[in-house]
């Protein structure tokens, strides 16, 4: 498809400048009442029942875990997967060691339950005190959240004005998700920013690149790796001009799984042993599985895994140029937050491409059937929801009394669970849409 027509050159400026204001403000608003709810509301809550049910609180970070493994075997040799560091993570994380004797302790035990080779991001903070970390880290999440947007908009060939994008990064920074993951300093952000870097680099042809940090960020294999299968199907679709990305991919595997292996022999048998242990004390689940019950969940699962599969096999011989590439990006990460099993709020960041290419699609001139464009404003709601909830608690704090606050803290949550299956059924419509569009444009003439 040729990217200079001007079908393709949308105009999506904004046409007036108070239009942006107006747009900027709201924005800003929207997201400072998160902010405001999770450091005044919800945090204040959290403190409240641990007070109550004498739950310890310490610094409960999670990137504590990972920072301390790595400065243990980094600087001392000691094993991060060892029942010793897992209490000391706990001492630091938790302010005590959990007591099995205290049916009130938290059941996450907090133990290193990552790949080994995660020391090596982390091993330039390895002597650094936590408290300076801590904080630096959380304001480096805040700059990889405002760039991911402008990363995943280039994958998606999206050129918006600078007001426009402006806006979207504004939201970005106070999407309950993205808040949720800044403050707990959660590395599925980090995930999310190489992912959006990796698509970016694709979409400019530096496919080298793209494979290396597609390989950092398989420091949480259970969020990259159905797209670690569909980029590999991908460059195998058409070996020649794509060689290059599995080079990056394999080569910068290779030297992550080998340093690994020199700095902690056996690490693989210790990490899939952590792995198997984290489910059996969170007992974590995957969305369709919480919603419904293990078969049922499971039969969505694969059935959504099989419709994404089928939607996406024709997009494998097509160039990154082609913005159909990013929304197929867009699509299997929503698959990915979809199927894994856990259904943690912060891990939604990963829908952020997707929800860009809906937004776009908006746009286009296609006609739409009135149950797709239902199913788009329920799924707009459900999107907006925790900002409605927030503004709406953050309005009414000075008459929120404890009793009050214990019942409503729940609230910007609800839509939590409906989230990803909407946009993934959402995701998997506009690509499927897009489809016939795009085989016709590059069907030869008659």
């Amino acid at each position: 498809m040729n990217l200079d027509s001007s079908s393709e050159r949308t105009d999506y400026r904004l046409p007036k400048h108070p239009a942006f204001i107006v747009g900027l403000v709201l924005a800003a608003v929207a997201s400072a009442s998160t902010w405001f709810y999770v450091d005044r509301i919800l945090r204040a809550q959290q403190i409240a029942d641990a007070a109550a049910h004498s739950r310890p609180r310490g610094n409960l970070s999670d990137l504590y875990p990972r920072w301390l493994g790595a400065r243990e075997l980094l600087l001392h040799g000691r094993n991060p997967y060892s029942a010793e560091i897992t209490r000391e993570i706990q001492q630091g994380y938790y302010g005590r060691p959990l007591d099995p004797a205290r049916p009130t302790d938290p059941k996450d035990q907090q133990g290193f339950a990552y790949p080994a080779y995660v020391v090596f991001l982390l091993a330039p903070t390895a002597k650094l005190p936590f408290d300076t970390v801590q904080t630096g880290f959380r304001w480096f999440l805040v700059a990889l959240a405002a760039g991911s947007v402008l990363l995943w908009l280039s994958a998606l060939r999206w050129t918006p004005s600078s007001g426009t994008a402006g806006i979207l990064v504004a939201l970005m920074l106070g999407w309950l998700p993205m808040v949720q993951g800044i403050k707990l300093q959660q590395l599925t952000l980090l995930v999310a920013a190489l992912l959006a870097a990796c698509s970016a680099c694709l979409a400019a042809g530096w496919l080298l690149l793209a494979g290396a940090l597609l390989a950092l960020a398989t420091i949480k294999p259970q969020l990259s790796w159905p797209l670690v299968l569909w980029l590999l199907l991908w460059a195998a679709s058409d070996w020649r001009s794509r060689w290059r990305f599995v080079l990056g991919f394999g080569f910068v595997m290779s030297l992550l799984l080998g340093g690994a292996q020199l700095l902690l022999p056996g690490w693989l048998g210790m990490f899939v042993e952590a792995i198997q242990q984290y489910h059996q004390y969170t007992r974590n689940q995957s969305v369709p599985v919480a919603l419904f019950g293990s078969v049922v969940g499971w039969i969505i699962e694969a059935t959504s895994v099989i419709v994404c599969a089928v939607c996406i096999w024709p997009v494998r011989k097509e160039p990154t140029s082609n913005p159909e590439f990013g929304r197929v990006f867009g699509l299997v990460l929503a698959l990915s937050v979809l199927i894994i099993p856990m259904f943690a709020p912060y891990n939604q960041v990963l829908l952020a491409p997707a929800l860009l290419a809906l937004l776009r699609s908006e746009a286009s001139p296609d006609p739409i059937v009135p149950a797709i464009r239902l199913a788009r404003v329920v799924g707009a709601v459900l999107l907006v929801w925790p900002w409605i909830a927030t503004m709406g608690l953050s309005l009414a704090y000075v008459w929120l009394t404890p009793a009050l606050r214990e019942r409503l803290w729940p609230v910007p949550f609800y839509s939590n669970f409906m989230v990803p299956p909407f946009l993934f059924g959402l995701a998997l419509q506009n690509s499927w849409r897009s489809g016939p569009r795009r085989l016709r444009d590059t069907a030869p003439a008659e």
